[in-house]
């Protein structure tokens, strides 16, 4: 009886020996032509035994880096990717770089910081200042969330000064409720409401209106 560890080693045991054994197969063929030719039948045998992959962006470039890799990165065959080499599949991934932020205000998180870099990119103008008090709002939110406490402006105020290298200064307004933004929100909100209670109001009288008459004619009917 043949057990499996004196059998050939698998390159790439997930793909299975029947995928390993063509392989080796494919590479002994005398012509290119008939290599590159098996190796894409040899392709899309393997997409078939692992549909998983197709879920993943370029699936089909990986499964010719795989093959190559079955191949032990000796297969001569007309590929449409660059076969890898050894060296850049034993290459360690570079270590990510994350969002340095100043002082104490991580909890600030990353999307204030594309925000801030996205108002400096931009030209003086209402476009500008919106965004701003915006960032300013959101910056608000994040402190109250993370430090438990309520946070006054003129704080939120000297942080967005000091994460954007004084870039974006918006210490010339008392509060945000002060800043454009707030004002043009709530006073939207303010004549919604307003809106809201007419509507009320006529609905009800409509209503009462509408009760008397149905009581006027069942007493006439009596």
């Amino acid at each position: 009886m043949e057990y499996n560890t004196q059998k050939t080693q698998l390159h790439m045991p997930e793909y299975g020996r029947i995928i390993q054994q063509l392989v080796e197969r494919c590479k002994e063929l005398p012509t290119k032509e008939e290599r590159s030719e098996m190796a894409m039948a040899i392709i899309d045998f393997m997409g078939q035994r692992n549909p998983q992959l197709r879920d993943e962006e370029n699936y089909k470039h990986k499964l010719w880096d795989h093959l190559f890799i079955l191949a032990n990165y000796d297969l001569d065959v007309e590929s449409p990717y660059p076969f890898p080499t050894r060296e850049q599949l034993a290459e360690r991934p570079k270590k990510m770089e994350y969002p340095k932020l100043q002082g104490d205000f991580k909890f600030y998180g990353k999307s204030i910081l594309q925000l801030i870099e996205k108002a400096i990119e931009l030209e003086p103008g209402d476009e500008k200042e919106a965004l701003i008090e915006v960032i300013a709002n959101n910056m608000k939110k994040s402190y109250n969330v993370y430090n438990k406490e309520h946070v006054t402006d003129d704080v939120i105020f000297r942080h967005l000064k000091e994460l954007s290298e004084n870039r974006l200064d918006l210490t010339g307004i008392e509060s945000l409720e002060k800043s454009k933004i707030y004002y043009t929100n709530n006073s939207n909100n303010r004549n919604s409401n307003s809106n809201n209670r007419n509507n009320n109001s006529n609905n009800n009288n409509k209503n009462q209106t509408n009760k008397r008459r149905h009581n006027n004619n069942h007493k006439n009917r009596k």
